[in-house]
């Protein structure tokens, strides 16, 4: 179970370099690639908000809830019976 970023999908959609969305946001682009690359520990509200606008995108279009691993289990439970 975990909260994935999308955000280099969103940026490829958007034909977008992570340094041109910092600049745009204010971001500094370290930061920005330590949210692209899942390692964040928590994004503030105000830097979500940030991205979205300059995205034109909705919160869900960069994070995602997948509980990948849970539903796993059970499947081989199934197989094996």
């Amino acid at each position: 179970m975990a909260i994935r970023v999308t955000l280099d999908r969103v940026l490829l959609e958007r034909r977008m370099s992570l340094t041109e969305l910092s600049d745009r946001v204010g971001v500094t682009l370290a930061n920005l690639s330590i949210l692209k690359t899942g390692k964040a520990k928590a994004v503030r509200f105000s830097t979500l908000e940030a991205l979205c606008r300059e995205l034109g995108c909705q919160p869900g279009d960069i994070l995602i809830f997948d509980e990948e691993g849970d539903g796993a289990a059970e499947d081989e439970d199934e197989e094996a019976a």
